[in-house]
């Protein structure tokens, strides 16, 4: 009974781990090239997640442009928020007109104020993609002793298709020491199945509510 139990467990790990670098991807979107993948060119870990919205780009793009913590949030449902995430507000359901104006360089907050964790915005373009990067999404106390470090890349990318938008979301990581990129294959893979799931699907669902609640004039 306890081997069964392993060998599930076991099982089950390997699929979220799958999932976590692959949910809603094409096997060409895997490995087709995208915006920010030569800024970390040695990454031990990579994904990518991806998902159709029934919208054009441009209705798409002031939900990606908001994001952050205490901004508009990631889009994750509550529940994935409050369990990874406690304290951090719930995510917008609207456009923001104050939090539309991000530029390069500008910083994207990703916790409390005193862990100084965030993201810097390293390439934007208009509607078709944003690409964020940290080397600060670790405990602070490690990032100044020199215990660990990473390099961290998000990239959002629009690609227009006949039934709305295919969002792609890439994340590349290269983390040191070697016990972090094995905590890195063994937990947060796993973890980002549940987290791109929410977020992309959040996007999603708030894009289709706006279009619903958009004059009808505002519809192609």
């Amino acid at each position: 009974m306890k081997r069964l139990a392993l060998l599930a467990g076991a099982a089950g790990w390997l699929v979220l781990h799958r999932l976590g670098r692959t949910y809603g991807s094409t096997r060409h979107e895997r490995v087709h090239p995208l915006p920010g993948d030569g800024l970390v060119e040695d990454a031990q870990v990579v994904a990518t997640h991806a998902v159709t919205v029934a919208a054009r780009p441009e209705e798409v793009w002031p939900w990606l442009v908001q994001v952050g913590w205490h901004r508009a949030g990631w889009y994750t449902a509550r529940w994935v928020d409050r369990l990874f995430f406690p304290d951090n507000l719930p995510s917008a359901d609207l456009v923001v007109p104050e939090l539309q104006h991000l530029e390069v360089g500008d910083f994207v907050p990703d916790g409390a104020f005193d862990t100084l964790c965030g993201f810097v915005v390293v390439e934007k373009d208009p509607e078709r993609h944003l690409v964020l990067r940290s080397t600060s999404h670790l405990p602070l106390s490690w990032r100044r002793r020199g215990i660990a470090g990473v390099d961290w890349t998000w990239a959002f990318v629009l690609v227009p298709v006949t039934d709305g938008t295919r969002l792609l979301f890439r994340w590349r990581a290269h983390t040191r020491p070697w016990w972090l990129s094995v905590g890195a294959h063994a937990f947060l893979l796993p973890a980002d199945y549940v987290m791109s799931h929410s977020m992309l699907r959040g996007i999603a669902r708030r894009v289709a509510a706006a279009r619903r609640l958009a004059p009808a004039t505002a519809q192609p």
